[in-house]
């Protein structure tokens, strides 16, 4: 059983579909069907509604994608959707009165992202519209209207104790781990056990290959696994921290994560995705890897009582495989703070700059000292079957003066680091080439520039 709280009322669902969506909860059983499939994929917001959790003593609420969440996971939470509006919330007068709403399909979801943004979800907090609704789609092209109707719509914090003793008094029933030793004996018994946090990728194997996923476990709720530890020599996060959570964290690290977490999916995806996940699922392009491997991070594993630390660049042995034992899994990653005398750069590369899947994502980090580099960690993403390292590269940049000449040299070197695919994001030559520009790239951000006098 699952109890949540919809617009104040206690829901209860006898023996829930561990992969059973909210999206399909709530058009079919609930018939709330101003929520709307659009992609089935957590790209397009068409299915955006409000999810609520207690946060000591408040309600931190957060958009999400109805088609990619899971109905287990409202278990002990507060729901908000379109219809909970009424009507007369100020985001959804303002979009009638500035006509922001054209075919309409997508106008439930904009609804809910701007709601979010105006009570102060997750993930808004002094953030543009543009990208509060990054992770929405208007195929009518009306942003325009949708633009001005949120800027219009003042934000304030909401504050509702009554909501916040409902949840208090709602006891969860579905039987999450509370802590990472109950996950750890899960696993231990049941090692076969899929392991869910934010479905934001697990979502689509049941959406869009109808796979069974067999035996589960949702980790939304371990506390100890959400922690997010600053120290003066590295950040560590628990595998569960949600990308929205870590964001500012990270862009403490250094200012380009958190511009590459900016460009992770949209608000939605990072309300749900984690750090962890990102990790453990070991896609080639995913954006974190390879930022976090330039920057030297470790992985803490657990397998019961038993802990083992590995760097993150030797977790990934090759396309869909991981160096995991049997009921073991990411309890954490280590993030070492990079010194003030580091050039650190990352790029991603995508065909669209909101809420795309990077064809190519770069991490650079170099010390050099008086003209020579030192040290060169060269990473990328999409580049092979798992994120990696470009030994080839760091060879032809290490201990060399740090010029135009031996950086060419790095680039060529390239090459023989990679054999990327081609694939509908790109071609491997095209791949080889932008791959090369950004090393090009970062030689020409750190040269002084030359005036054209002095030719």
């Amino acid at each position: 059983m699952i109890r949540f709280l919809l617009d104040g009322a206690v829901i209860e669902v006898e023996d829930p579909d561990p992969s059973g969506t909210v999206l399909d909860y709530l058009r079919y059983t609930l018939r709330r069907t101003g929520t709307k499939e659009g992609c089935a994929e957590g790209d397009c917001g068409a299915c955006t509604l409000l999810l609520g959790e207690l946060d000591g003593d408040s309600v931190r609420w957060r958009a999400v994608n109805a088609c990619i969440l899971f109905l287990p996971m409202l278990d002990g939470k507060a729901l908000r959707t379109v219809e909970s509006l009424g009507g007369t919330h100020p985001v959804q007068r303002e979009l009638v009165e500035r006509h922001g709403s054209q075919c309409g399909f997508c106008t439930p979801g904009f609804v809910m992202s701007l709601y979010g943004r105006s009570i102060g979800a997750a993930g808004t907090e002094g953030v543009p519209v543009g990208d509060v609704i990054a992770g929405n789609l208007c195929r009518c092209t009306g942003y325009g209207p949708i633009l001005a109707a949120g800027e219009a719509v003042p934000v304030e914090v909401e504050k509702d104790e009554a909501l916040v003793e409902a949840l208090r008094a709602l006891r969860p029933a579905y039987g999450h781990p509370a802590t990472a030793d109950d996950l750890a004996d899960i696993l231990l018994a049941q090692p076969e056990t899929r392991i869910i946090a934010g479905a934001t990728d697990v979502g689509l194997w049941v959406t869009k290959q109808h796979r069974d996923l067999g035996p589960t476990v949702f980790i939304g709720d371990v506390a100890d696994l959400k922690r997010i530890e600053e120290g003066p020599d590295s950040l560590t996060l628990g595998a569960a921290v949600r990308y929205s959570d870590a964001r500012e964290a990270l862009a403490r690290l250094h200012p380009d994560l958190g511009e590459l977490v900016r460009r992770i999916g949209g608000v939605q995806v990072r309300n749900a995705g984690t750090i962890g996940g990102n990790i453990a699922n070991g896609s080639p392009i995913g954006d974190m890897p390879p930022a976090l491997i330039a920057l030297g991070a470790e992985l803490t594993l657990r397998r019961g009582t038993e802990r083992r630390t590995i760097a993150l660049e030797d977790f990934f042995l090759g396309y869909g495989r991981q160096d995991l034992a049997s009921g073991e899994f990411v309890e954490s990653v280590r993030i070492p703070r990079p010194s003030p005398d580091m050039l650190v750069r990352i790029w991603k590369l995508s065909k669209r700059f909101d809420s795309d899947i990077s064809s190519v994502c770069g991490a650079f980090a170099l010390r050099i000292e008086d003209g020579l580099v030192m040290e060169a960690r060269v990473a990328f993403g999409g580049m092979a079957g798992i994120p990696a390292r470009a030994p080839g590269c760091e060879a032809a940049l290490t201990g060399q003066v740090w010029n135009e000449g031996n950086v060419e040299a790095a680039a060529r070197a390239l090459a023989t680091d990679y054999e990327p695919l081609d694939d509908l994001r790109g071609s491997a030559g095209y791949r080889r080439k932008v791959a090369a520009n950004l090393l090009r790239r970062l030689w020409a951000e750190q040269s002084e520039p030359v005036s054209v006098l002095d030719g």
